[in-house]
């Protein structure tokens, strides 16, 4: 079986009311577009709303990061891919670029961390075998892909040393008061 590199599984429409008074996608409906992929890929594993009823397990998600790119506006098509950087026996770590769908510039890219639950005990717990095998295989597609430029960041404020030393030529006088010394 031939495994698309990277996945495209969600397409859409920017719809009117997802724009927000600076006349573009407001930040939470990108979260909410690469929530509906998430729901492809989720389906595409075998784990999707099916599996929750029938199994009572299901993908949680506890980190994610979003970047964003250029802005999309309302009646823009949207095609979001999917990569699948790794995973484990219960968590699965994976990417999504959301594109223009017509002029096919990158607007904004998520990386997310989904951890198995089993919704009984809602608690962590291992994915079905037949989940784990779809996982192999995926990640055989996608490991000759390029890992994504967005992926692992760290977010800070990266301050240039002179910088740094006019913020401590302020701060140093305040803790002195503060401390009376």
């Amino acid at each position: 079986m031939r495994i698309e590199s990277p996945l495209c599984l969600y397409t859409g429409v920017v719809p009117p009311e997802w724009i927000d008074y600076n006349g573009h996608m407001n930040v939470a409906y990108y979260v909410l577009a690469f929530d509906h992929a998430t729901d492809a890929f989720m389906d595409f594993l075998g784990m999707g709303r099916d599996y929750r009823e029938r199994c009572n397990g299901s993908a949680f998600v506890v980190e994610t990061h979003v970047n964003y790119q250029r802005e999309l506006v309302a009646g823009d098509p949207m095609r979001i891919t999917t990569q699948l950087l790794g995973f484990d026996s219960k968590r699965i770590h994976y990417f999504h670029r959301l594109y223009h769908g017509e002029k096919g510039f990158l607007a904004a890219t998520t990386e997310l961390m989904v951890i198995h639950v089993d919704l009984a005990e809602r608690h962590s717990a291992s994915m079905p075998l037949a989940v784990l095998d779809r996982l192999s295989a995926l990640m055989t597609a996608h490991i000759q892909l390029p890992r994504p430029p967005q992926s692992g960041r760290v977010m800070g404020v990266r301050a240039k040393p002179a910088a740094l030393e006019s913020a401590k030529a302020v701060v140093q006088p305040m803790v002195r008061v503060r401390g009376h010394g």
